[in-house]
């Protein structure tokens, strides 16, 4: 699997939010925003916005910050934001579904143009606009379209199966939403979302809250 430096992923973390408060300043006029208010936004460091901003090559000004234009351009391009690219899901329950529906992935590039799912009653019809096909269909589907990315939301017991599938048929970068810990080639990009996790962070964080105004 490939991966990128351990000391860029947090800040490319950050990078979405600071491209939401330059778009921010955009809309209203602002021709310059200085990292020290993307920070008080953030509840960051000034020295922490500019080294996450540094990697994406641009750098402010003394005294008026960073020209707001070109920093929306400098971060969507770092990100491939700036790009379309077109993608599958594979899985079309709830969560495959909910995904295709976000209009967030459409703004910055990412368009599904077909998902595919075991379930006969679930395909053949079109769902956002995409068609959904059933799994049988899959490596030839890929192939003909020339998809490389693809999100999985299959049940636990099937990840594995489907990533092999998706493998084989020239898919090259996997957002795997399931929790299994897929076993890919080593040119293979995988993003591995774990949901779970991310509620555990917010019970944490509920119950210390708790435990302080108790």
């Amino acid at each position: 699997m490939v991966k990128m430096k351990v000391s860029y992923a947090p800040s490319v973390r950050r990078l979405p939010s600071y491209l939401l408060i330059a778009k921010q300043a955009r809309e209203t006029g602002d021709e310059y925003i200085s990292g020290t208010i993307i920070a008080q936004e953030l509840n960051l460091e000034p020295i922490q916005v500019r080294k996450d901003l540094a990697i994406t090559g641009i750098s402010g000004k003394p005294k008026r910050g960073y020209p707001v234009e070109p920093l929306i351009h400098a971060i969507e391009a770092y990100l491939n934001w700036d790009k379309r690219v077109d993608a599958i899901v594979v899985g079309t329950g709830n969560l495959g579904s909910a995904l295709m529906g976000f209009p967030g992935f459409r703004q910055h590039g990412l368009h599904f143009i077909a998902a595919f799912d075991v379930d006969p009653a679930k395909t053949g019809a079109d769902k956002f606009d995409a068609p959904v096909y059933p799994m049988s269909e899959l490596d030839d589907r890929v192939r003909e379209m020339g998809i490389l990315v693809a999100v999985l939301t299959v049940p636990f017991a099937n990840a594995q199966e489907s990533a092999d599938r998706l493998v084989a048929a020239g898919i090259k970068a996997i957002w795997n939403f399931t929790n299994a810990k897929l076993k890919t080639p080593d040119d293979i990009v995988v993003q591995n979302e774990d949901l779970s996790s991310g509620y555990a962070m917010l019970s944490m964080k509920c119950r210390i809250r708790r435990e302080r105004l108790a």
